[in-house]
């Protein structure tokens, strides 16, 4: 069995426990010991997939289709792998798990409680994703806040593992926030002292506290925070706020994290996060700026394209510019001039999503987009957006749309393939997880990837209708990535525009700082040449396959 790192958070939530755990997890791969991380969430969700963005954030999809918390995505960001469905446990799935056993019989007529049975399956749970993934350390996050009632089955089944397995391979991170007084001008402990002492009530010592703050942390207040918690003072590592989160490695590397985590769990290990430092230069010393507009019905909330902002991270720092981001909402186009919107703008982004508010809006920014031909990408229901907004103003199919918004469209250019095949069964149509996608040779996409064969992460339900694939090709929108068979569109472009593209899939979800996702990168480029006032387009004329 691995070692286990158990990771929780006390006095508010949103402390930062999912970048602690991913940079947690960056530094022991630096120092060449091999992780995995997994995600234990509280809600009575079964998953984070009918959640209200405004709930929860963005859904993060792994490559095997598990719709998950938006954590996972900063994981395989800052460790740079995939994950599984394993990585993501809720209570939600507990129960369901718990309740099935229970109705099929399988615990023999037995009474079914919080201990043993629910601490059991999250038990195995643990043990299980620690196994698949044949890591030395399994970091576990505990998502909410130590006390919160939904948590407590998940509290106490980490409780029993450190009970369970030699007591150098289990360690303890407990996250809190020190608040400050402006009055008195000081940081107070005591939110710290109180939620250190719930965790101990529930038979957990915390090996380690990391003190989030948006100040700089006295010696003197780690000290205190080390005595009145009965912890290692070298073990009371300040967190302060840092100008980006790629920093938080460095900082806690710096502060002796690594070090200690290693020490306490038998491990070894040189520090080694040269090339990290490097990418986080790059990012903070940027060469030039660049403004994207990102055009969503979410745009308030930053964390419902959590991916989209850090892929355009990733892609600046390949780039060697700051993306500057222009939240534009979806329906402020359906009321005002695009040109008063998004004139000065470098390139244009129309990220996933469903349903219709805003849809109109979202047609306005692609019709600005290619009349003025500024760089374009379109993230799944981004490219639905391209492909009808094109079909109605290039192809003349007046009324063109999604059967999503208009069951009538005279012009379906984009429905659900059951509709496309006659067949009346609509139910689980969405495609989620990893899909290939085969790429049509000298097109922007495939020389974006230098590759023929790639595979990437959908969530979706409607598709490209095949029905209008010749007419929309005939008048300049050319299919450049398919479905090994062909079947399936993919990714859609329109030649001789300088960059506009749409994928049915969603790219964003495989970008990493240090590997920016090909189609990010080259569409920042495209948005570098803008502002430059380089007007020339990658693809000056039609190629074969696209026109």
């Amino acid at each position: 069995m691995p070692k286990f790192i158990f990771v929780t958070g006390g006095v508010v939530s949103s402390v930062g426990k999912g970048i602690t755990t991913a940079s947690l997890g960056r530094i022991l791969k630096s120092r060449g010991v091999s992780v995995s991380i997994q995600k234990l969430d509280p809600y009575l969700n079964v998953d984070p997939g009918t959640m209200s963005p405004y709930q929860h954030g963005e859904v993060f999809v792994t490559s095997d289709g598990a719709e998950t918390d938006l954590d996972l995505g900063h994981y395989e960001r800052f460790i740079d792998q995939d994950l599984t469905h394993a990585a993501s446990v809720t209570s939600g799935r507990i129960y369901l798990s718990v309740l099935e056993r229970e109705r099929r019989g399988d615990y023999l007529g037995g009474t079914i409680q919080a201990v043993p049975h629910l601490t059991n399956e999250i038990k195995q749970r643990i043990y299980g994703a620690a196994e698949a993934a044949q890591c030395e350390v399994l970091i576990c996050e505990v998502g909410g806040t130590v006390g919160d009632i939904e948590g407590e089955s998940f509290i106490e089944a980490i409780r029993q593992i450190r009970h369970e397995q030699a007591r150098n391979t289990v360690l303890s991170v407990h996250v809190t926030f020190l608040p400050w007084v402006g009055a008195t001008g000081e940081l107070k402990t005591k939110p710290t002292q109180h939620s250190v002492r719930e965790l101990r009530s529930k038979g957990i010592q915390p090996d380690v506290i990391l003190t989030r703050a948006d100040h700089p942390v006295p010696r003197d207040i780690l000290d205190k925070v080390a005595l009145f918690c009965d912890v290692d003072p070298r073990a009371v590592i300040p967190m302060e706020t840092v100008a980006t989160i790629y920093e938080v490695p460095l900082l806690l590397e710096e502060r002796g994290l690594g070090d200690y985590v290693l020490e306490r769990l038998g491990l070894e290990g040189a520090r080694d996060l040269a090339e990290w430092r490097e990418m986080v230069d790059r990012l903070k010393h940027p060469a030039g700026v660049v403004e994207v507009a990102v055009v969503g019905k979410y745009v308030e909330l930053h964390d419902a394209y959590l991916s989209v902002k850090e892929s355009l991270a990733h892609a600046g720092i390949a780039n060697n510019v700051e993306v500057d981001i222009r939240w534009v909402h979806a329906e402020t186009l359906e009321s005002r001039d695009a040109s008063a919107v998004l004139d000065g703008v470098h390139g244009v982004i129309v990220p996933g999503g469903f349903g219709e508010r805003g849809w109109e809006g979202k047609i306005q920014a692609a019709t600005y987009a290619r009349t003025h031909r500024i760089p374009y990408l379109g993230l799944c229901l981004g490219m639905q957006v391209m492909v009808t907004e094109f079909a109605r103003n290039v192809c003349g199919m007046g009324g063109a749309n999604t059967t999503e918004i208009d069951p009538e469209s005279p012009y379906p250019v984009i429905s659900l393939l059951e509709e496309q095949l006659g067949i009346k069964d609509k139910g689980g149509t969405m495609r989620l997880g990893a899909y290939p996608c085969t790429l049509i040779e000298n097109s922007l996409a495939a020389r974006a990837y230098d590759s023929n064969l790639v595979f990437e992460r959908h969530r979706h339900r409607w598709e490209f209708n095949n029905k209008y694939k010749a007419q929309l090709e005939a008048a300049g929108l050319g299919v450049s990535g398919t479905s090994p068979d062909g079947s399936l569109v993919e990714i859609s472009e329109i030649t001789g525009h300088p960059f506009m593209l749409g994928t049915q899939f969603h790219p964003e979800l495989q970008s990493r700082p240090n590997r920016p996702h090909p189609l990010f990168r080259d569409f920042v480029a495209a948005a570098v040449r803008r502002e430059r006032g380089v007007e020339s387009p990658l693809l000056a004329e039609p190629v074969a396959g696209l026109a």
